[in-house]
């Protein structure tokens, strides 16, 4: 099995994750420090380790769905000591990663998994996995703002791919609306970015499903497991 696979088997990180691994020097092979990306790992008799860990491949695979809370970020690190959602399934053994990222202000689902070639094909631009969120925006859009947000926008150094944005309800004496907006892809803040670039910007930010996977009984900060059928759903997507 190739290094990358190897390492995403074992619940470390994504293949790509693991290419920057190895490149960085991370990632030891019988005691010995290794770059090259080809390597092929003999399941039996190496011993691999990253950043002096010894890893190892398990069956023991991990997928939960969390109700991310406003305020708590989606990387492993962070520079300011912020809280991460890890800090919210200390009680699970097995280490797990985001499927995607979830700003620090923005709410709502997250799948967390040890399983790194999920991760993988889940976060690849080629899957167009719809994301759904709930947006309460400044004002109300109109007809032509909807167009425009529905058939791409440039923001950025790119355009966005086709979107949905549906009014659920206004509030005009108070200023805002409540939508519910549908992309499938998931740059970095992009539906704040999407909004702002219709003069309609955020003021509070919910995602509600991933595909067919959503919160269902869920409160902020809680944590489920996904069932056989979703995790079924997940690795079959195409």
């Amino acid at each position: 099995m190739r290094i990358n696979k190897y390492i995403a088997s074992c619940g470390i990180a994504s293949r790509r994750k693991a290419e920057e691994l190895i490149t960085a020097g991370r990632v030891k092979i019988n005691g010995e420090v290794i770059y090259e990306l080809s390597y092929k790992v003999d399941e039996e008799n190496d011993k691999v380790d990253v950043d002096g860990n010894t890893i190892s491949l398990s069956n023991n695979n991990v997928y939960i769905v969390l109700y991310k809370p406003e305020g708590y970020i989606t990387t492993v690190k962070d520079q300011f000591d912020r809280p991460s959602v890890l800090d919210l399934v200390k009680d699970i053994d097995e280490r797990l990663y985001p499927v995607g990222r979830l700003d620090y202000e923005t709410s709502g689902l997250l799948i967390l998994t040890n399983d790194g070639d999920l991760t993988y094909k889940l976060t690849h631009p080629k899957h167009n996995v719809d994301k759904v969120y709930n947006a309460k925006l400044k004002g109300i859009p109109n007809d032509i703002e909807i167009k425009r947000f529905e058939t791409g926008l440039e923001i950025e150094d790119y355009k966005t791919a086709p979107a949905k944005i549906k009014i659920l309800k206004t509030f005009r004496d108070k200023g805002y609306s409540e939508c519910e907006i549908r992309i499938h892809e998931g740059r970095n803040r992009q539906v704040r970015k999407m909004c702002r670039a219709i003069n309609h910007p955020v003021l509070n930010l919910k995602r509600v499903n991933m595909g067919k996977i959503g919160l269902k009984n869920l409160k902020v900060g809680e944590y489920r497991h996904l069932n056989s059928e979703e995790v079924s759903y997940l690795k079959n997507i195409r």
